[in-house]
């Protein structure tokens, strides 16, 4: 089949790009996205959240139509929401979970990872209760994780809060990349949360792969972010439109700086300058 030269992809964030800070969308880029897939678009929702996190919002949304898709787990998963599949999946090894529990233990950093319907921590904390707040996401806290994990998870997450918490995850994120250079990956979402996901797990590659599985040019691709876990994609787009109120350092990474910010239709001025 030739590839499909007039469609375009929009790959979108959604914490600080599609949402606002409420972590609701709003009306104008409601329409907005109604309006590219009314025109045979397609709209990726590329998130470092949970699947189940993604899918509860993209009910919400009403984002269920042909040329639907989510990436979640920042690239480990590829959800085809109109045909209700998965079409890849990347993995971490769960005997990895106990050695990097212990790691961010001794550093008093909090970690968690996910089986199929739960957050799971060994410890209840104020980050924990956020983080289920925040995306929906319920958790448990067990005992020992080891004994509890039951699948290999897409990824875990280490999250720290003080005055110097970025600092310390990034000597954390070092030591990790140290010890584990050919298995995992990791990189920020924000300040206070790092990822830790399988090697060559991305926002960007995750572009690489859709635009490759859907025939669709990677010429008429754009991704839209604003944290440092979106770099890979608005580096891999052909179009990289970082949001106003993008973390410092982020926008050097695209070809494209928003006039409006994540509360006012910044994803519908994307929308209309380069897909309508």
């Amino acid at each position: 089949m030739p590839a499909n030269k007039n469609r375009k992809i929009l790959f979108t964030d959604l914490d600080g790009t599609l949402l606002n800070d409420e972590k609701q969308i709003s009306a104008g880029n409601q329409a907005a996205i109604d309006e590219a897939l009314a025109k045979g678009h397609a709209i990726v929702i590329s998130t470092g959240r949970s699947l189940p996190s993604a899918l509860a919002l993209a009910d919400r949304l009403g984002f269920s139509g042909e040329g639907c898709y989510i990436i979640a787990w920042n690239g480990g998963q590829i959800y085809d929401l109109y045909h209700e599949r998965a079409i890849y999946s990347k993995t971490l090894s769960r005997s990895l979970t106990r050695p990097l529990f212990d790691m961010a233990a001794a550093r008093e950093i909090h970690i968690q990872t996910y089986d199929s319907t739960h957050v799971l921590s060994e410890h209840d904390n104020q980050m924990l209760r956020d983080y289920e707040r925040f995306t929906g996401h319920h958790y448990r806290v067990v005992a020992n994780i080891e004994r509890v994990l039951n699948v290999d998870p897409y990824k875990m997450l280490a999250i720290l809060y003080d005055c110097d918490a970025h600092n310390r995850l990034e000597a954390f994120r070092q030591e990790l990349l140290s010890a584990y250079p050919d298995i995992i990956s990791s990189f920020f979402s924000s300040d206070t949360y790092l990822e830790i996901v399988p090697k060559g797990v991305s926002k960007g590659s995750a572009i690489r792969w859709m635009c490759d599985y859907m025939e669709i040019p990677l010429e008429n691709s754009i991704a839209a972010g604003d944290a440092q876990n979106d770099i890979s994609m608005l580096e891999a787009a052909h179009i990289g439109a970082v949001m106003r109120n993008a973390f410092p350092g982020v926008a050097e990474h695209g070809n494209y700086v928003t006039e409006a910010d994540n509360n006012h239709d910044g994803l519908a001025e994307i929308i209309r300058r380069f897909m309508l």
